[in-house]
């Protein structure tokens, strides 16, 4: 079956760096569009990156310049490295997977397949 399981989350203070995994496996890694969520204490879920199968990567402007996704296809993992951390980045992050023929949007709901996320504390 599917699995997605996301790994490196922690507890930094603000400036640090993470870099979170996510191991996929039980599909085609390389026919999806990959992508980054997050989702605070009573906040709505929120895009954080997504990977194009051609490796087009897109970012909101919340993380754009800090956070860099990224992808190995050989190890179908996906990574996410994030630099200058700031205490709103705190929340659980999740990895989802979609076909790409769906699309690569910030949709959350356009993702087939989700991690169980992992959490990022960042302090001040």
């Amino acid at each position: 079956q599917v699995q997605l399981v996301e790994s490196g989350g922690g507890s930094v203070q603000a400036g640090g760096s993470l870099r979170l995994s996510c191991a996929a496996s039980g599909y085609t890694f390389i026919n999806y569009c990959m992508g980054w969520f997050r989702q605070a204490p009573g906040k709505e879920r929120e895009w954080v990156s997504s990977i194009r199968t051609t490796g087009i990567t897109s970012y909101p402007d919340s993380v754009k310049g800090r956070f860099t996704v990224s992808k190995d296809n050989a190890k179908n993992t996906l990574y996410l490295q994030m630099n200058n951390l700031k205490p709103e980045d705190t929340a659980m992050y999740y990895c989802a997977a979609t076909p790409w023929w769906v699309g690569c949007r910030e949709t959350a709901t356009e993702y087939n397949y989700w991690g169980q996320g992992t959490q990022v504390t960042v302090s001040s």
